[in-house]
């Protein structure tokens, strides 16, 4: 099997359409970005998704109809997609109090629905709902044990939701989700869900590379930020090692060892484009480490890798050459998966 190679829509929406913020950038304009880009002949074979205004309504059943015609008249198909669980789109707090975790459990059944109906529609055939806590880790940090006991518990209402709807959970390994902020408490809650079958990791090569330099949770540092490539290599396995056998959901990225964040986004691991001369990682030899398993074959049944620019200056987003450089890269890794 040949891995599908997926465009990111939500750097069109994230950190953008704020006060003091980049405009938004409409699904279209993201599609058609997407569908220019082509190398070697070839060009995206689908698109991930960010379910939430400005690009979705989705609370309306007509709305949902028209992303997957707008994808499907461009030859793409849709793959895994962000779960709307932040405060002020559908969900709320998986640490937080009983309504809050009721929203949560909400936004994740409403998106395993959306993703039955794009199967249903013939745009879907493969990946996952990407989850977070939506927990900042300063409120985490108040109760660390009862915050990861609360969210693993919501974690496993949500597997249940999950299984009855055909779909699996990704949950984003990300330095600015409470209880999921470093590689050792994303290891720990995966763990407590216990749900290996329904609720998974998601790995962004950006966000884990944080999760080395233990950005926000040093007790639990592996890399020094001027480490050599030995400890580099040593780092990333142990990572990894713990990390990788729950994969289900990859995105390739850059990172230059700092932070970002826009808008209502807290900071977190920067995105560089693919060619960026301080990104931090080869990205094909990480890519590798992850996807992966010590047999050389690939993990769990992923079938898509997404890239991930998310909160990419407008600029950027709106150069051509950002995404082929992106698909040029992506492109070598699948190759490389293939060996």
């Amino acid at each position: 099997m040949s891995l599908k190679l997926h465009n990111a829509m939500w750097p069109g929406v994230v950190g953008k359409g704020e006060p003091d913020t980049e405009p938004a950038i409409g699904f279209d304009k993201m599609l058609d970005l997407t569908t220019a880009a082509i190398v070697n002949g070839a060009g995206y074979d689908g698109v991930d998704l960010f379910l939430f205004q400005p690009h979705m309504d989705v609370f309306s059943d007509a709305d949902v109809e028209r992303v997957a015609e707008a994808v499907q008249k461009r030859n793409l198909k849709i793959g895994s997609f962000v779960a709307p669980v932040w405060p002020g789109t559908v969900g709320a707090s998986a640490m937080g109090s009983d309504e809050e975790r009721k929203k949560f459990l909400e936004a994740i059944e409403i998106s395993c629905k959306i993703g039955q109906r794009f199967k249903e529609l013939g745009v879907r055939d493969y990946g996952c709902v990407r989850i977070d806590s939506a927990t900042p880790t300063s409120e985490w940090a108040k109760d660390p044990g009862a915050g990861t006991k609360r969210i693993a518990e919501t974690f496993k209402e949500a597997a249940k939701i999950a299984k009855d709807h055909g779909e699996r959970l990704a949950a984003e390994g990300e330095i600015c989700w409470g209880g999921m902020h470093s590689w050792k408490d994303m290891l720990q809650l995966l763990e407590m869900v216990g749900e290996p079958e329904a609720v998974g990791f998601q790995a962004d090569l950006a966000h884990t590379y944080l999760y080395l330099l233990g950005y926000n949770a040093p007790e639990h540092k592996l890399l020094e930020p001027d480490h050599d490539e030995a400890a580099f290599k040593e780092a990333y396995q142990t990572m990894v090692g713990a990390l990788g056998p729950w994969l289900f959901d990859f995105h390739v990225a850059q990172n230059d060892g700092t932070v970002f964040g826009s808008g209502s986004h807290d900071k977190t691991g920067r995105h560089c484009p693919a060619d960026a001369n301080d990104g931090k990682l080869d990205i094909v030899e990480c890519s590798l480490a992850w996807l992966l398993d010590d047999n050389g074959q690939i993990r769990n049944g992923i079938e898509h890798i997404c890239w991930d620019g998310c909160m990419f200056p407008n600029e950027t987003l709106e150069n051509p050459k950002t995404w082929t450089t992106i698909l040029e890269v992506m492109q070598k890794v699948r190759t490389a998966v293939n060996g």
